[in-house]
């Protein structure tokens, strides 16, 4: 599967990814992380068998998000730590380095999100993340046995990847 520079291009030029602080902040969108390219595949073909737009279909391959996340680390405000931002954008970083691969999704409302993240965890997916003005929700529960932490900016997310993902 190709990757779309859509989301965004990882040298910085012409980016016009939506930004909160220094960090990608895609409002009205679910970020979905799949293992593999073959998965986040699956789950574009069908998102689009279910009507979403390809306009609204980005697909962010695992090189492509590293740098990415790298970019928008060092861009970051010291005030985009105060929220989840940062912790999202690292454990996606982490995820990436494991060869996983995103799609970015543009929703109507939070009825059509959990439509997207349900037909998303069928094909696979291990997060989708939706992310509001305000608040950025985990639309999938995450796998039986992971250890949940209170969320901070210093101790992470609640599904942080750092313990090894079950499978």
């Amino acid at each position: 599967m190709a990757t779309s520079t859509r989301a965004g291009a990882a040298d910085g030029s012409d980016d016009d990814r939506p930004t909160s602080f220094g960090v990608h902040k895609p409002v009205d969108h679910l970020v979905i992380s799949f293992p593999g390219a073959a998965e986040a595949g699956q789950a574009r073909a069908a998102l689009a068998a279910h009507g979403i737009a390809e306009a609204d279909l980005h697909a962010v391959g695992d090189r492509e998000m590293v740098a990415l996340v790298e970019r928008d680390l060092r861009n970051a405000s010291p005030l985009a730590a105060i929220g989840q931002e940062i912790n999202l954008l690292r454990s996606h970083g982490e995820l990436a380095e494991r060869g996983y691969h995103f799609l970015v999704v543009k929703a109507k409302d939070d009825a059509q999100a959990r439509e997207i993240a349900e037909i998303a965890r069928r094909n696979r997916a291990e997060r989708a993340q939706y992310y509001g003005h305000f608040i950025i929700e985990e639309l999938l529960e995450p796998e039986g046995g992971r250890p949940q932490v209170a969320e901070s900016p210093h101790r992470g997310l609640d599904a942080h990847p750092k313990p090894p993902l079950p499978r």
